[in-house]
């Protein structure tokens, strides 16, 4: 078993020390610097035996700071450390973001609810909540965030909301290729997203649902435009469609959009296929619930707003169909679990924390994302000396660090099977300790894991 970190220290050191200057004190600088700058302080660790390459990781906050720290400490693999945490974004001016956005690795990424409590002069102050997203996302050249649960898979163009209705300030930037409106949505990397969309229907065989607002929003309308005029030429059957065909009522504005794409950029899909319905956003809601339930296969595309609605319900349905099927069992006394009932039936989702995501972009490898909005709160009760609040609270559950580790070391080498094969046997150790009854307390886990896990690399 090699050396163990203080995580404990590097709580404390977040709430009321010099965080960064204690992680650099255990980290290596690294001479690896992100495509376009010189002076990005990138930390670096691990064992790249069997010639692996390293994932970056986003050292942003709270437990997903801590987390990422224990999991990497623990597995071993070789990585890059970026220091994102909250008072030093901020210090430097989120110079950080960019670093992250162009590192030239397949990268992971957790976002918080809202950015941490800070030390500043003695006080503790709340620093900007959701400065990590936005910002990065433009900094990454981000096209779309892919989320896949259970049979359904959600696909969010990014960034995009779909609300301008202003005719007077809509107008497609024949230069940029940008929608100005309120939001000034980038129609270029709606275009990418829409293909992707496309691209995963032929190839999976499952439903494309379309999910977009072409009569309430003109960012919308532009939207299901590109997407008729992808689907033009193909083989593509779109089994519901909308009243009006969007491209023909923006033509102008979706062939503005079409000139600046690569001439290339529909070579290939005159042969893809596929069934496509078109809805009006909301209605997926009722629809997944449907194909959650009969376990169908589905591909949703949805704006960043929607598509966030869209993984909100299919994090929480889970829960609410337990609980109705329990009430269901119950009634007819048949004597059984629910849960063990679910996991019989095939239903692979628990209760929304092993959701990944995966961010694509223009240029680079995929990031990995993962959303840990009560992080704060688990970390103040972790230095508070009690993790169950009086055995109210289950401990923290640092499952999804060693699922996401799993995923985006894969896609970071490909084809590397006892790279892939070792992962899949420190998941399933790490399910072993966590899964036996009682849940363990942070460091306790910890400790039972370096225990059980021999870092890669290492014999």
């Amino acid at each position: 078993m090699t050396a163990k970190l203080d995580l404990f220290k590097i709580a404390k050191e977040e709430q009321e020390g010099d965080l960064f200057k204690y992680l650099d004190g255990i980290f290596k600088r690294s001479k690896i610097q992100p495509r376009g700058i010189s002076d990005a302080v990138i930390w670096e660790g691990g064992n790249d035996a069997g010639g692996v390459k390293p994932v970056a990781h986003a050292l942003t906050d709270t437990f997903a700071l801590n987390g990422t720290i224990m999991a990497l400490d623990v597995l071993g693999l070789p990585f890059l450390g970026i220091p994102m945490m909250a008072q030093y974004r901020h210090d430097t001016k989120l110079k950080p973001l960019e670093w992250f956005g162009k590192m030239d690795y397949t990268c992971l990424k957790w976002s918080t609810a809202g950015d941490f409590m800070v030390n500043d002069g003695g006080k503790k102050v709340v620093v900007a909540g959701k400065s990590a997203n936005a910002p990065l996302r433009t900094a990454a050249g981000v096209y779309c965030n892919v989320r896949p649960y259970g049979s359904i898979t959600s696909i969010r163009f990014m960034p995009g909301l779909p609300y301008s209705q202003d005719n007077k300030k809509f107008v497609v930037d024949k230069a940029t290729g940008n929608i100005h409106s309120e939001m000034n949505t980038p129609g270029v990397r709606m275009a990418y997203a829409a293909r992707l969309f496309l691209k995963m229907v032929h190839e999976t065989g499952q439903i494309g649902r379309v999910a977009t607002k072409p009569t309430q929003a003109k960012e919308d309308a532009v939207n299901a435009g590109i997407m008729r005029w992808l689907l033009q030429g193909t083989k593509f059957k779109l089994k519901r469609q909308y009243a009006v065909d969007a491209y023909e009522e923006h033509k102008e504005n979706v062939d503005a959009i079409a000139a600046l794409l690569p001439k290339d950029f529909k070579a290939g899909m005159e042969s893809w296929g596929g069934d496509i319905y078109e809805h009006i956003s909301d209605t997926n809601f009722g629809l997944l619930l449907h194909d959650m339930m009969n376990q169908r296969g589905c591909i949703v595309y949805a704006t960043d707003l929607d598509g966030d609605r869209l993984t909100d319900l299919m994090a929480d349905a889970p829960d609410v169909l337990r609980a109705w099927g329990q009430l269901v069992l119950d009634h007819a006394k048949a004597g059984k679990d629910m849960k063990q009932v679910w996991k019989e039936m095939g239903f692979t989702m628990t209760n929304g924390k092993d959701m990944t995501s995966v961010m694509y972009r223009m240029e680079g490898a995929p990031i990995y994302e993962q959303t840990l909005g009560s992080a704060d709160a688990m970390l103040l009760r972790l230095l508070a000396g009690d993790e169950t609040v009086g055995g109210t609270k289950d401990p923290y559950d640092p499952r999804i660090h060693f699922v996401l580790i799993n995923e985006a070391y894969k896609a970071a080498n490909p084809g590397n099977k006892q790279l892939a094969d070792w992962l899949d046997a420190q998941l399933a150790t790490f399910d072993k300790i966590y899964s036996s009854g009682k849940r363990p307390r942070y460091i306790d886990g910890y400790n039972q894991l370096k225990a059980a896990i021999k870092p890669w690399g290492t014999k």
